[in-house]
Order: structure tokens, then sequence, then C-alpha cells
């Protein structure tokens, strides 16, 4: 080992332990084993093929060369910023305060940077997506969490207060990353009556300090009833011009359009003008990966000035969200065939199972040529490259592997 490398950035795992289980089912695939993938975190059709949405790719070979070549501005072209905020909150006539970043992953990172010091706590809903924890320690932060409720429940008001309380009195000040609606990995998303929860906690809690909710918004496309999402938007927009709370949200196009690759995305304050806050996150994308990229930023642009391409992207979002529904459906179908319970999914690509010893249980299903992500609580599984025709294969691999 380099004795360069400071002895704290020693000791990694060689991969993302994500990536590194896609692999390793890629590989005894190419093998020739009949092998089920559900780690995989992007949208595969019924021949295990990556989506690529249509209406995008027109889009892109529409690009000219200084749609993509030149630098986009530090923090962001404000057009693109601003339809990204409007595919979420069409009311709104601009952005506020905000910077476009490389995906969701460099807007959760720069809210760390720019409302946490060193030591101190994000707070989440748990189970939660595993890169938090990473890029919570990338800035000497840590993820700390509260329960998503069990179907059909609202969120625990007493121990979702105790829990922010309990950081704010010990920091000074609390992020939240709130992934909702169409919550990774659980695939559900807070009800009415748990956003209230919430939201008055925060009102009773905010003379303790400054608080900051972000919203990790990354699948809302991808869900089985879109009016249920667009209430919650409405129910958070609502919350934040009452000022009481800093409400921003991550967005990237990484799901929503499916351009993984191009790696853009934007954190965004809507409903504040802060220069202060301006400043701060335009001095974090210089120090840190300085320009996001242009060309998916012009796709966006493009994209919001086109009516037609906005309404084939729509039915195509609609199709893909009947495929994910079907797949959750046919889940549920077979765990019950299997005498176990089944999933409540209401939107985005994930669901989670349940299991005492979730590594000891992914261990033998992987024996059984099933790879799911094994979660501190459960096993993650990806419907959005779980083929219909597998399911009843998979269930009966994760009965026997219990």
């Amino acid at each position: 080992m380099l004795s360069q490398l400071l002895p704290s950035r020693r000791d990694f795992p060689a991969d993302d332990p994500i990536f590194a289980l896609n692999t390793e089912a890629q590989n005894r695939a190419a093998k020739g084993e009949s092998i089920i993938n559900a780690t995989v975190g992007a949208l595969l059709d019924d021949n295990g093929q990556m989506v690529i949405l249509d209406t995008v790719m027109e889009l892109w070979r529409e690009l000219s060369p200084k749609e993509i070549a030149p630098y986009a501005p530090i923090s962001g072209d404000p057009a693109y910023l601003t339809a990204m905020v409007q595919r979420y909150w069409p009311e709104l006539s601009q952005f506020g305060t905000g910077c476009a970043t490389p995906g969701g992953s460099g807007a959760l990172a720069l809210s760390v940077r720019n409302f946490l010091e060193p030591g101190e706590a994000v707070l989440t809903l748990a189970p939660y997506w595993g890169p938090y924890d990473t890029i919570a320690q990338e800035y000497g932060a840590h993820v700390e969490s509260f329960p998503i409720p069990e179907p059909g429940h609202a969120i625990d008001a007493l121990t979702f207060m105790a829990k922010a309380r309990g950081i704010l009195e010990k920091q000074g000040r609390l992020l939240i990353w709130l992934n909702d609606p169409c919550h990774n990995p659980t695939g559900r998303s807070t009800s009415p009556a748990g956003r209230a929860a919430i939201m008055e906690a925060l009102r009773e809690l905010c003379h303790l300090g400054p608080i900051t909710l972000l919203l990790d918004l990354a699948y809302l496309e991808y869900t089985a009833n879109p009016a249920v999402v667009m209430a919650a938007l409405q129910d958070y927009a609502r919350f934040a011009v009452e000022g009481l709370v800093l409400v921003g949200a991550s967005l990237s196009v990484s799901k929503t359009l499916t351009l993984y690759g191009a790696r853009s995305g934007a954190l965004v304050f809507p409903w504040t003008s802060d220069a202060s806050l301006q400043a701060a996150l335009s001095m974090s994308c210089r120090g840190i990966f300085s320009n996001s990229p242009r060309a998916p930023q012009s796709l966006v642009v493009r994209l919001a000035k086109d009516g037609k391409a906005q309404a084939r992207l729509a039915d195509e979002h609609r199709h893909w969200s009947e495929k994910l529904t079907a797949r959750a459906m046919a889940l549920s179908d077979a765990l019950r065939m299997e005498k176990l319970p089944g999933v409540p999914w209401q939107g985005g690509f994930f669901v989670t199972l349940s299991a005492e010893n979730p590594k000891a249980v992914a261990e033998k299903l992987k024996t059984r040529g099933v790879f799911v992500v094994p979660l501190p609580n459960g096993l993650r599984v990806g419907l959005c490259g779980l083929r219909v025709q597998d399911v009843p294969a998979f269930a009966l691999a994760y009965r026997e592997s219990l």
C-alpha cells in the first residue's frame, strides 16, 4: 500500500458494493448460467436491454456543436435550472436559487458541503440508498435515520420529532434528505398524514436552529399514480412558501430521461432568491467540479420548448410506469403463492423484501442464481430489471433462502 495515501483513505472496497454485485451477476450470466439480476439501478426491458427513451435520443441527435462543446456557466444554464424546476412545479416562473450538478449525487454532496460542518449528521428515512453513507462521509458527515412506516400507516411523529430534536440540540442545525415520493429502496411514498406530521414537527422545531429539507427526487416519472406524486409536490411547495424551513430539491436527468451517463442534475431552492446561498453554491461548483456538462442542459432546454416532444415523452413514461406496475403486481402475486407477504409499490425502480439476516439471505440467493442488494434491514429488489417471466422463480428462491 502506498505510504503517500492518507491513513484515513485506505482499506476501502475496490468497487461500489452494488456495482460489484451487478458485475458478478453479469459474469456468471456470460458463462451460461441462468441468472436473475435484480441489483440493476437502470430500467431494462423484458429482453434485459437498457431502456433508452426514444424522444430523448431524438432531441440528443438534434443538438448542435455549440449546444455540446462550450463550457456551461459555473452554476449552470439558468434556462436549464428553470426547466428542471418547472417539470415538478410548473407554476413557478424561475428556479430561485440553485446550480447544475453532476447528477443527483452531486446535488446531495453540495448540500452536505454547504449545510453541515464536519462531524455533523444528515437525517433521512430508513432504509435508504446505500451511497448516502458514502456521500456524507466524503465531507466528514454521517447519516442518521428514522424508519419509514409500515404500509398503510403514517410516519411515527413522536419518533421523528425526537430524532430531529436530538440532532438540532446537538449541532444547532438540521439537514434532512427526504427521498419522497417514490422512495428508494421501498417503492413507497409518505401518506398525506405522514407529510403533514413531518411538516408540523419542523414548524415546532425551527426555533432551535436552521433547518434545510432537501427533497431527493429521482423516480417521480415512474409511478402507479401520477396524481399522488403531484399532490405530494404541491404539499411541499405550500410548506416551502411559509419560509420557516429552507426547502430545496435534488434533481436528476438520469432516470427521468434515461441519461445516466450524461451526469446531469441540479440542486435547487425554488422558493428563495438568497444571494449568499447562490454565491456559496457557485463557489462549491468551482471548487469541486467547475462546470457540469453542457449537452444535457441544452437537451433539457430544448425539451422545455417542444410541446410535442413533451407529450411523446409523457407517453413513454406512462408505458414504462405500466410495465413497472405489472412487475410489482406479478411479484406480489408470486410471493403470496409462496405464502409470503406481497410488496406495496407506488413508484420508483425498487421494492424492499424483509429478511432477518439480509447478507446471509442474499448469499443463499446467489447460490440459486438470484442477485439482490442486501440492506441493513432487508433486501433491495430492482423491479426496473426484473422480468415478469422470472418472478415465480425469484419468489421460490427467496422463500427457500429465508
